[in-house]
Parts: structure tokens; sequence; C-alpha cells
């Protein structure tokens, strides 16, 4: 069996579909994750109330979109 295997002959496109697939989960996951702490913490932590914390939820979330998003010609 080990004398079977070839280094540099394997198929990774699996692979590297999954790792895309984990790092954009990552990215977009924090976001979120963020976004909510934001908005949780300025609801019922401080005295600002629930529209401030989900204006300054939307703008957390708007600002990671634009700093996150895919750039074209950022590829590898």
């Amino acid at each position: 069996m080990a004398s079977e295997y070839h280094r540099g002959e394997m198929d990774i496109s699996e692979q590297t579909a999954t790792y895309a697939v984990f790092m954009a989960l990552t990215k977009w996951g924090s976001l979120a994750i963020t976004a909510a702490l934001v908005l949780f913490t300025l609801w019922f932590c401080t005295p600002a109330g629930f529209i401030p914390g989900a204006i300054s939820a939307v703008v957390v979330t708007v600002i990671g979109i634009l700093i996150l998003r895919d750039k074209p010609g950022a590829g590898h």
C-alpha cells in the first residue's frame, strides 16, 4: 500500500473547497457574533436600550461586510 503513494499526484480539489467554505463560515460567523454582542451589550448592559443597540449592530455589520467581502483579484 505505501508503495502506491506518489508525492504530488493527489487531487486536492475537495480539500481546497472545504478550506474555502471553512474560512468563509469563520469570517462571516465572526461578523455575526460581533454584531450580536454589540446589540445585546448596548441593549441589556447600558441605559441606551434596543434602538441604539440595533443601530450600532447594523453599522458594525455594514462596515464588516465592506471590509470582509472578497476583493477582485485577491486570489492566491
